[in-house]
């Protein structure tokens, strides 16, 4: 089992941002989306201060965020990368086949991807991603780069919403047949 200590969680300002992104999406009637609390097993507390100073993952996660807009199925996983790239290896391989099943069922799955040096948001469709995946087990490059990631898809901080993925999500609906 994977085991974790605290050192602050990667991603959790732009994790923050998205769970503010859907609190208005559900008070404007948009969405109903909801984060996935990753399974922990804590081994230490520091019960002065009330924290999980160690813990092990009682098992594999699938995706961050989890719901539904308009009646559309939506799972997805958030990922930042201080690179110019997504490396691969921050994505696991449950996490794609958990995202490819997911639009085999009609949902809509994708990674919304932070550039922190760009500090652009991305969404990026799960196909896409397998098909990177593919290609890195077949020997190619084991990172995304950022000049392949679609700029129709980029996630506007628009209308009070900081992490505004609706409008992306709507961009990408425009070329699929759900």
């Amino acid at each position: 089992m994977a085991h974790w200590k605290t050192r602050g969680l990667r991603g959790s300002a732009f994790e923050e941002m998205i769970d503010m992104t859907n609190l208005l999406y559900v008070q404007r009637g948009l969405s109903i989306i909801q984060k996935i609390p990753t399974p922990i097993t804590p081994v230490e507390v520091d019960n002065k201060a009330r924290t999980i100073t160690s813990a092990y993952f009682d098992k594999k996660s699938t995706v961050d965020f989890i719901g539904v807009a308009q009646g559309l199925a939506i799972c997805f996983d958030a990922k930042e990368t201080k690179q110019l790239n997504l490396p691969l290896r921050n994505i696991h391989l449950h996490q794609i086949e958990f995202m490819e099943n997911f639009r085999k069922q009609q949902g809509v799955s994708f990674l919304l991807v932070h550039f922190q040096a760009k500090g652009e948001i991305f969404l990026l469709p799960s196909e896409e991603l397998s098909k990177y995946h593919k290609q890195a087990q077949n020997g190619g490059r084991k990172s995304i780069p950022y000049s392949d990631f679609n700029p129709a898809y980029i996630v506007p901080n628009k209308n009070g919403f900081p992490v505004h993925y609706l409008v992306a999500v709507n961009e990408y609906l425009k070329g699929t047949n759900l």
